[in-house]
């Protein structure tokens, strides 16, 4: 069994950069797709990007699509987000897990841009 543990939130002013981690534990996350998730306030959970299993292919939502990009390191079971160019409307919380949802959800991490 997988679980995952994201890092790296925080708060940022417009503009700002951040690097978000998300760490597997049991079972090897290169077994998946792995993608990242966020959630804002009164709104439904939403997907921001995708990674391929060995890294080679990405695919990004049309609202991060040039600001974010997302990577990993499968010796270190961990997917990377590097957000930059971070806007009021990225605040959330963000989570990681397969690209079909297939892994428990883990406690997120909170990132909020002041405007």
């Amino acid at each position: 069994q997988v679980q995952l543990v994201e890092s790296g939130g925080g708060l940022v002013q417009t503009g700002g950069s951040l690097r978000l981690s998300c760490t597997a534990s049991g079972r090897t996350s290169s077994s998946y797709n792995m993608g990242w998730f966020r959630q804002a306030p009164g709104k439904e959970r939403e997907f921001v990007a995708r990674i391929s299993r060995l890294g080679g292919s990405t695919y990004y939502a049309d609202s991060v699509k040039g600001r974010f990009t997302i990577s990993r390191d499968n010796a270190k079971n961990t997917v990377y987000l590097q957000m930059n160019s971070l806007k009021p409307e990225d605040t959330a919380v963000y989570y990681c897990n397969s690209d079909r949802q297939q892994i428990d959800w883990g406690q997120g991490t909170q990132v909020t841009v002041s405007s």
